[in-house]
């Protein structure tokens, strides 16, 4: 069986690195790995791929920014000849960007069956592009792989048949635990014990200039009580140009380069709290158990507020700073572990893969563990 994986973001490349581990360890899988250059900056890309010890892409389409509809209409043109000339009978997508929804969208018009990992996720706030892209890619998709039940219960709600969705849990985590260990030693020996994580990037955040100097100000004033670090992503660090250096205040507010996944990592790990408006961070922090504010008035991943240790501050900034003072004083949101993030979630999708191939994957249900419920 030849599946295709397709990648465009960092965050694709460690939800994929587990996947095509997992198909990998079996008999009767040929794999190929498609990059559409979605995030092409070494720091957002290249790197990851050697951290993650998977191959280098069998194809890079190479498509670059630009807008929502260009960049999408883009990956399409590039990447229906590599399907064509490649024939997968299965093509992985994952996550919500705008790779996820172009390749699906050539596969199915090609009749290329579609498995989407990390399916059923809802923020419920179409003016974000990442709903839409989630949206339509579960409409279109033949295996839907769901990270927690609140995933199942959207799904179902929306008419998608029961058999195509499967909870697997999360392959994010999958990666963080393997590799865990070994980004311990990658931890920076000039941290005090004591610092604040800072990650943004959303466009309705950080191309609010205003908003992101008023932010600026904030993780100024935090810094009266800790260190903060923050890794700029190269949109957010556009902007922050624009603003002039004197956002940058007393020198414990540190602006650094994006990181490569096991800094990131590590910095994560050693962390007082997260402030970021990124999806995946908030369940790597509510594995890891370190307290997150999440800079949205949403969250597709509600799960890590009911369970984990984020909390949605939204844009209120006096609201941002009230919940730190509330984790610098101790008061933190009880852990509650989330079902099925326990490092296997990939080995679940490769067995239902290998299930599909021959039975539609109808056998590999009878596998499912029968404690998970599913909230509708």
């Amino acid at each position: 069986m030849h599946v295709l994986h397709v990648v465009g973001a960092r965050p694709n490349f460690m939800k994929a690195a587990p996947v095509v581990r997992a198909l990998d360890q079996r008999a009767g899988f040929r794999q190929t790995i498609v990059h559409t250059g979605q995030h092409y900056d070494a720091n957002m890309s290249g790197v990851f791929f050697r951290e993650l010890e998977i191959p280098q892409p069998d194809v890079n389409l190479a498509v670059g920014s630009g807008s929502h509809a260009k960049q999408t209409a883009d990956i399409m043109a590039c990447f229906e000849p590599v399907v064509r000339e490649r024939k997968p009978d299965l093509v992985l997508v994952y996550g919500d960007v705008n790779s996820t929804i172009a390749a699906a969208l050539v596969s199915v018009k090609l009749g290329i069956k579609v498995g989407h990992v990390e399916a059923g996720l809802r923020s419920r706030d179409r003016s974000m592009p990442e709903e839409i892209n989630r949206l339509l890619t579960d409409q279109i998709s033949d295996l839907l792989f769901t990270p927690s039940s609140d995933a199942n219960a959207n799904l179902l709600r929306e008419g998608i048949a029961a058999d195509r969705v499967f909870l697997v849990g999360n392959v994010m985590i999958d990666t963080l635990v393997r590799l865990l260990p070994k980004a311990e030693q990658y931890r920076p020996q000039d941290l005090p014990g004591r610092y604040a994580l800072v990650t943004l990037h959303r466009p309705s955040n950080v191309d609010d200039v205003p908003w992101l100097e008023q932010m600026l100000g904030t993780l100024v004033r935090l810094t009266d009580n800790l260190v903060v670090v923050f890794p700029v992503h190269p949109r957010t660090r556009q902007r922050i140009e624009e603003l002039g250096a004197s956002v940058f205040g007393n020198g414990r507010l540190r602006l650094v380069q994006p990181k490569p996944y096991l800094e990131f990592l590590a910095l994560q790990r050693g962390a007082t709290m997260v402030i970021t408006d990124s999806g995946g961070i908030q369940e790597e922090t509510t594995f890891l158990g370190i307290p997150c504010l999440t800079v949205r008035e949403n969250t597709e991943r509600p799960i890590t507020i009911r369970r984990g240790t984020n909390v949605l501050v939204g844009r209120d900034l006096k609201n941002l700073e009230a919940e730190v003072e509330r984790v610098l004083a101790g008061d933190r949101k009880p852990l509650e572990r989330v079902p099925l993030w326990d490092g296997h979630a990939a080995e679940r999708i490769a067995d239902i893969i290998a299930s599909s191939s021959t039975e539609d994957g109808r056998s590999y249900r009878n596998c499912l563990p029968n404690s998970i419920s599913i909230d509708v």
